[in-house]
């Protein structure tokens, strides 16, 4: 580990409210890519890349190797870009970029296979590295840090690179506070746990969120201090108690939509961004439940 601090891009997708993160050792150029987005038009049921590809435009734009391609969580409202821009670098002739996710993964994946009628097949071995509790990946001269961060799913990690944590939705940004916990192992008191080792931290330490849902005529924020979140999280800040917050929270996730895309999300980003196979007339399927009313059964 070294003082320097990392390069730290932030790239917002306003369709899912998502953002990407590019990491670098701005000596070296060595660089990490955290939550990718590929677009998803459930109107047409289209993949394009435009997302995706301004992260390749900024990597390139500034020179750097990308060496890994990070995933927090199996992500519920939006497709991961992962193997598009791990194809697509070997492409242009760049070292393979491993797909890196925590090692609990093998849990949702089962969960989502049994859900959907997947091939359990289809999961296996998708990622390229299954990451350890506090293991460590080196950018070039630095270092980002593995974080068990359960309760919104249970495999879900942040990453800490110096003083910068990439917290997916383990905590969001202060008015918005707190992800919801009612996904397949997911678990409010996990939650509270992982939000309280976030605050646990030095205070000049950032947190950078997965999501930021700014108010009409505001502009979306990455992070917030460590100060900012035990001052102001409107959900655990202030010293919220833990048997409060996990009431409430378990309240409001009973009365939660589904997240948009949740059935196409979970289907893809368990295979790592790979595409279904192919039906016998070529055609790739993402299976989508009905819910039928008891008349017509």
């Amino acid at each position: 580990m070294t003082n320097i601090d990392p390069k730290v891009h932030t790239v917002f997708e306003s369709k899912t409210s998502t953002w990407q993160y590019i990491v670098a050792d701005p000596d070296t150029g060595d660089a990490v890519i955290i939550d990718s987005v590929l677009d998803y038009d459930p109107s047409t049921n289209t993949i394009s890349t435009t997302s995706a590809d301004e992260l390749l435009s900024i990597a390139e734009e500034n020179s750097y190797n990308i060496v890994a391609i990070l995933e927090t969580h199996v992500h519920a409202d939006h497709l991961t870009a992962a193997t598009y821009l791990q194809k697509t670098l070997l492409g242009r002739g760049k070292p393979k970029a491993d797909i890196c996710i925590g090692k609990r993964i093998a849990q949702v994946q089962q969960n989502v296979a049994q859900r959907y009628s997947l091939d359990a097949a289809e999961c296996a071995g998708v990622f390229d590295r299954y990451l350890d509790d506090d293991a460590t990946l080196p950018i070039g001269r630095l270092a980002a840090r593995v974080l068990h961060l359960p309760g919104h799913t249970p495999d879900h990690v942040g990453y800490a690179v110096g003083p910068n944590v990439f917290t997916g939705d383990s905590i969001f940004l202060p008015d918005v506070g707190s992800a919801r916990c009612d996904f397949p192992g997911g678990d409010a008191r996990a939650l509270y746990a992982s939000m309280a080792r976030l605050l646990a931290l030095p205070p000049h330490y950032r947190l950078y969120s997965g999501h930021d849902y700014p108010s009409a005529g505001q502009e979306p924020r990455a992070c917030a201090t460590v100060a900012e979140q035990r001052d102001r999280n409107k959900h655990v800040g202030g010293g919220a108690p833990e048997d409060a917050f996990v009431a409430w929270r378990r309240e409001r996730d009973a009365g939660l939509a589904e997240p948009r895309l949740i059935h196409q999300a979970l289907q893809f980003n368990v295979r790592a961004g790979r595409l279904p196979r192919p039906g016998p007339a070529g055609d790739r399927f993402l299976h989508v439940p009905l819910k039928v009313p008891p008349a017509l059964l």
